[in-house]
């Protein structure tokens, strides 16, 4: 079928016609496929809402145990003070760890030094 020639209110009524006949498919499907599983549930003697209580009652497996840190790893400490500080706004800090702020990579971005911006011990 070329679907280049039709027009586009023959287009929509294609369009309808495909999203019934999908929905007529599935439900066909789900029934058949329902049916087949009640008769397996009956086979064993059971009936299929037995099957699906089971199935969510049933014990997930245990969570794997964390690892114990090897001697001598580091411990993961508190937060940590910050290093850096934004020359114009002291409220935006960065500790140096993780991602940079964007306020620290457009800084650097204008060719100024990282170290401009360290915190001077009290």
């Amino acid at each position: 079928m070329d679907l280049s020639t039709l027009s586009l209110t023959e287009l929509r009524r294609l369009q309808g016609k495909i999203d019934t006949e999908i929905r007529r498919r599935s439900d066909t499907a789900r029934r058949d496929l329902l049916k087949k599983m009640q008769k397996m549930a009956a086979e064993e003697g059971l009936s299929l809402s037995d099957v699906i209580a089971g199935a969510t009652n049933e014990k997930k497996p245990a969570a794997a145990k964390p690892r114990r840190a090897a001697k001598g790893s580091a411990k993961k400490t508190g937060k940590v003070p910050p290093k850096y500080r934004h020359p114009e706004d002291a409220s935006l800090n960065w500790s140096g760890r993780g991602r940079k702020p964007l306020w620290v990579e457009s800084w650097i971005a204008e060719g100024k030094a990282l170290d401009a911006l360290l915190i001077k011990a009290a």
